[in-house]
C-alpha cells in the first residue's frame, strides 16, 4: 500500500514528520512517526506526506488532526473515495474540531486519547507515545535546584484550561520562594496578544516582534529555552507539570513523560484519571494540596530516601507493560493493523 500523512501543522510535512524524530516542542516528538514510516518500509508499504505526490496515487491517508473542512486535500480525498482516518492528539480546547462527531462521518477509523470516545470499531486508544529508554538516572546527585517547570507561554479562553494556573503558580516561587525555581520555555519574553477587539483578531500583533518585546511582561525566574528537556530535568528534583486542559479522560500528553525521561519527579496536574494510567508512586498530584505553600512545604521537606522511591518507581514503570501504550512500538502496531487490513 502507497499510504499517505498529512499534518495539521505544516512544518512537519513535506515528509519531515516521517524522516526528522525531532521537533520544535520537545525531545524527539515526532519519533512515533518517524519509527512507523520504518515498520511500513520494512512490511513492504510505502509512506510519505502527500504533498509530495499526485493524491490519486495514495491508497489511503492518514490525516494528524483535523485540518478542517475547507482544506483543499480532504475535499479532494472524499471526493476520490480514497479511505482516510484521523489521528486526534490534540486537546478540545486547541482543537475543538477534532471532537465534533459530525467531522467523523468522513473518517473510517479514528485514533484517539479520549476515553469517553473509545469502542475499539471506528474509535480506538492511541496516546501520545515516546522512545521509552532502558534506563533513567536513579541518582539525586545531579540536582542543582528543588524545581522548575518547562513550557509555552499561551493563553486560551476556556473554563479548565490550566495556563493560567501555570502562571499562578510561577508567580507564587517567585514571590516566596525565587531561589528554588526556574522558569523555561517560549514565549516568557514577549507579550502575547489573544482575543478579539470589535471583531478585529489581535493575535495578529504577535507577528510583530518589535512590540511583543517592548511590552513583555517581566519573569525573574525566567532563564531562557532548553535545547533539551531532558538534560534540563536532569538538573532539578521536581518540575510543575500541568497539561493545557484538566479534567480530560485519557489526555496525557507528552508533558509527564518528559519529566520521567529526565529523572526528574513531576508535580503533575491534568487528566482525572491518571491514576488509572499511570502508577500513583512515579508523581506528585497537585489536586492533593490545598496551596501552593502547603507544596512547597512537602517537596522541600521530602527526605532523600522518598525522593529516589519516586525515581525507583518511576523507572519500575517504565520498564512494565503498563507503559507500553505510550511507546512507539504500540503507536506503531496499532495503525498498521488498523489501517493496512
Amino acid at each position: 500500500m502507497h499510504i499517505g500523512f498529512y499534518n495539521r501543522y505544516n512544518i512537519y510535512n513535506k515528509n519531515k514528520m516521517l524522516q526528522d524524530p525531532s521537533s520544535i516542542i520537545g525531545d524527539n516528538l515526532m519519533y512515533p512517526f518517524f519509527y512507523l514510516a520504518k515498520k511500513l518500509n520494512n512490511l513492504g508499504h510505502t509512506a510519505s506526506t502527500i504533498d509530495t505526490d499526485d493524491l490519486a496515487k495514495f491508497d489511503t491517508v492518514v490525516f494528524v488532526e483535523l485540518p478542517g473542512r475547507s482544506n483543499t486535500y480532504i475535499n479532494k480525498l472524499i471526493s476520490l473515495k480514497k479511505p482516510i482516518y484521523l489521528i486526534a492528539l490534540e486537546s478540545p480546547i486547541i482543537a475543538p474540531e477534532n471532537y465534533d462527531k459530525k467531522n467523523h462521518n468522513y473518517f473510517k477509523k479514528i485514533f484517539t486519547w479520549d476515553d469517553s470516545l473509545v469502542d475499539n470499531k471506528k474509535y480506538f486508544k492511541i496516546n501520545y507515545s515516546h522512545r521509552i529508554p532502558d534506563q533513567i538516572n536513579l541518582s539525586s546527585s545531579s540536582k542543582e535546584k528543588l524545581c522548575t517547570i518547562i513550557s509555552g507561554n499561551k493563553v486560551v479562553s476556556h473554563p479548565l484550561e490550566l495556563y493560567t494556573e501555570r502562571i499562578r503558580a510561577i508567580r507564587w516561587f517567585e514571590k516566596n520562594h525565587p531561589e528554588d525555581f526556574d522558569l523555561y520555555g517560549k514565549g516568557w519574553d514577549e507579550y502575547n496578544f489573544q482575543g478579539k477587539i470589535f471583531g478585529f483578531n489581535i493575535a495578529r500583533f504577535n507577528r510583530l516582534k518589535l512590540i511583543t518585546k517592548l511590552l513583555k511582561p517581566t519573569y525573574p525566574s525566567y532563564k531562557g529555552q532548553v535545547k533539551s528537556k531532558k538534560e534540563t530535568y536532569n538538573k532539578y528534583k521536581f518540575a510543575l507539570c500541568y497539561e493545557n486542559v484538566r479534567d480530560f479522560s485519557g489526555y496525557i500528553t507528552e508533558k509527564i513523560f518528559d519529566c520521567f525521561f529526565g529523572s526528574c519527579v513531576p508535580i503533575y496536574w491534568g487528566a482525572n484519571n491518571i491514576e488509572q494510567y499511570i502508577p500513583k508512586e512515579t508523581f506528585i498530584d497537585k489536586r492533593n494540596f490545598k496551596t501552593y505553600e502547603e507544596l512547597y512545604l512537602y517537596i522541600k521537606n521530602m527526605k532523600d530516601e522518598d525522593y529516589l522511591k519516586y525515581l525507583s518507581a518511576i523507572s519500575d514503570f517504565l520498564q512494565s507493560n503498563k507503559a507500553y501504550p505510550y511507546s512507539a512500538e504500540y503507536f506503531s502496531e496499532t495503525i498498521i493493523r488498523e489501517v493496512t487490513s
